[in-house]
Formats: C-alpha cells, structure tokens, sequence
C-alpha cells in the first residue's frame, strides 16, 4: 500500500509540474484595448506570427483599440492596419466594438479593409470554441 501511496504521488506531482501545451491548431483571440501604437503592434504582430504558424486568429479591438480600426487614423496606425487588413485578407478575423466605437466616434464606414462591427452572437463563438486561448492587450 506504502509503495502505491509513493507512486500516485509522483505521478500527481509529475502531471502538475508540466506545463499546459497549445495544440497546433488551436485558436487564438487577442482582446487589445490600448491606442498606444507600440502595445497595439505588439499585439496584432504577436497574432499574426501565430495565425501564421496554424492557429485560426480573432483580434478583438475594443475600449480605445477601436481607434487602430479608423482610416481617419491612419497616419498614427499605418503599420498596426496595414497589418490588421492583412490578417483579415488571410482568413482572419478583426471584429470592433459597437459600443466602444461609438463612444470614441469611429464610425463604420471609416473602419479599415477586413474590420467588422461586431455583436454578442459573433464575439461569443469566436471567444468560447473549444481550445481557444486568449491574449490581452
């Protein structure tokens, strides 16, 4: 009994002291806030790498992220939309806030190439499917 005892413990320490891996494939959603631009590249550069190497990718801008999404920026944020139309012409996904953009007055119609307005009912699906992790910004 002693020596079962000893063996379901190493095996219970073993299993916590390994780290949880990503699958291949699993999908990744990246929440991002911030209008500052160095944070806003860090965030859509970091998912693009990974949307490269396989994993279906949401960028979700939200709060004053949703200023990176307006072509009326587009000055302060060449390199962060450049990026993001990208991302969105490869099968990416980049949704903005509703009511983040209005709060911040950026319209629909001077969202960049590949933006969508979202909602609960696209948000949601892209944020729970199974396997998903997620990222903030």
């Amino acid at each position: 009994m002693r020596i079962l005892n000893r063996l379901l413990l190493v095996v219970a320490l073993v299993l916590l002291a390994c780290p949880a891996f990503a699958g291949a494939k699993d999908p990744l959603f990246i929440n991002l806030t911030s209008d500052d631009s160095h944070r806003a590249l860090m965030a859509i550069s970091f998912g693009q790498g990974q949307m490269e190497r396989g994993h279906p990718l949401t960028v979700y801008l939200n709060d004053k992220a949703v200023l990176v999404a307006s072509k009326k920026n587009a000055a302060q944020f060449a390199e962060e939309q450049k990026l993001l139309s990208g991302i969105a012409a490869k099968g990416g996904t980049v949704l903005v806030c509703p009511m983040c953009s209005k709060k911040f007055g950026v319209a629909e119609a001077d969202f960049i190439t590949g933006a969508k307005l979202t909602s609960p009912d696209i948000t949601g699906p892209a944020l729970f499917k199974d396997n998903t992790k997620t990222l903030s910004w």
